[in-house]
């Protein structure tokens, strides 16, 4: 919206401008308005290429605009300093009715020369430009905590819909147009599964857009898009970039994409590890109240569930199945799919 009214203003302002120089080079009393007319065109047309420069080229880096600059600046400096050296030089050889002409010519060559030699030589190696100022190197800086940005696997797991939902997240979650694509795309796949799984990532993406408790917001993702061979990369490689760029964490189920991230130096908050933490903490020798819903692989094992999803294998639960039963726990194992309870069915004590 800001840079909007920057582009009204300047409209205004450039109008301004042309109605003054109509003004000024127009002669009324003797009826030629033409050079005011050619003066206000000319205003017109340079304004008017701006703008329209500015509204073409949407995707801007300031790599490449930062080079621009200090090219022209350093350009023109170094073309004022070898003018003056010129003009000492032809001031000794030419006629000096001649001399004013010539040194304006060869000053604007110069100068025009030696802009286009640093603005080309800086463009070509903006990458490296921070090697001009040595030990000096500019990075993006993010004010507050970093962007979350969501992966397709994420959304569809729906999950991080619920965590919003409880106040916890307090940073900007960002979906990038590419992941939006592919979820578009398995929402239209024509296998059943895929097709149900797209359509709840879509779902969901809405949930967290109409919720009002978080800040999401839509980016275009725009990375490098080719890679080395000049093959498209991966969406979750493009993530990955993506997330690097503006400083961000990935969330993510994806185990590949995990690691892939990790060896990049990004950030990962992987959901199923956030719920894995969450679920409760039995210690050896507590005693709780657990329903046994199945046999267990084990003769006479019976097995239940916490209301979080953690398994509980009881021993000597299977003549229990159906029906609540005190157990005691007797030891607590983390796998990398969650965490497993075993215990033991707690020996009924007689009354009195």
């Amino acid at each position: 919206m800001l840079l909007w009214l920057l582009r009204g203003l300047f409209v205004i302002i450039l109008l301004g401008i042309a109605i003054a120089a109509f003004a000024t080079f127009s002669d009324m009393a003797e009826e030629t308005v033409w050079p005011g007319v050619r003066a206000s065109l000319i205003i017109l047309a340079i304004g008017g290429t701006v703008l329209f420069t500015d509204l073409w080229e949407r995707n801007k880096q300031i790599t490449t605009l930062s080079a621009l600059y200090f090219g022209l600046l350093l350009g023109l400096l170094l073309g004022w300093l070898f003018s003056l050296a010129v003009e000492q030089f032809l001031g000794t050889w030419l006629d000096p009715k001649k001399a004013l002409t010539v040194v304006l010519v060869v000053r604007v060559f110069v100068t025009v020369v030696c802009c286009y030699i640093t603005i080309s030589t800086l463009l070509q190696t903006k990458d490296e430009f921070r090697f001009i100022i040595p030990y000096v190197e500019f990075s993006k800086q993010v004010k507050g905590n970093k962007p979350l940005v969501l992966d397709t696997s994420v959304i569809i797991d729906g999950r991080i819909a619920d965590l919003c939902d409880t106040r916890i997240i307090d940073c900007k979650l960002i979906v990038t147009r590419f992941v939006l694509q592919e979820l578009q795309a398995i929402a239209d796949s024509s296998d059943k599964l895929k097709r149900n799984r797209g359509r709840r990532g879509l779902d969901m993406l809405k949930r967290l857009q109409s919720n009002s408790k978080i800040e999401l917001i839509m980016h275009e993702g725009n990375v490098q898009e080719v890679n080395e061979g000049g093959e498209k990369i991966r969406v979750d490689e493009r993530l990955v970039l993506f997330a690097k760029s503006i400083s961000g964490r990935v969330v993510t189920n994806d185990f590949n994409l995990n690691k892939i991230a990790q060896l990049q130096g990004i950030d990962v908050i992987n959901l199923n590890e956030v719920a894995n933490s969450l679920k409760t903490v039995a210690l050896p020798g507590e005693i709780m109240t657990i329903k046994i819903v199945k046999q267990g692989d084990q003769p006479g094992q019976g097995v239940g569930y916490l209301e979080d999803g953690t398994m509980v294998v009881v021993e000597q639960g299977r003549m229990h199945v159906g029906i609540d039963v005190p157990i005691t726990v007797t030891s607590v194992l983390q796998t990398p799919a969650g965490r497993m309870i075993f215990g033991r069915v707690e020996a009924q004590r007689p009354a009195g």
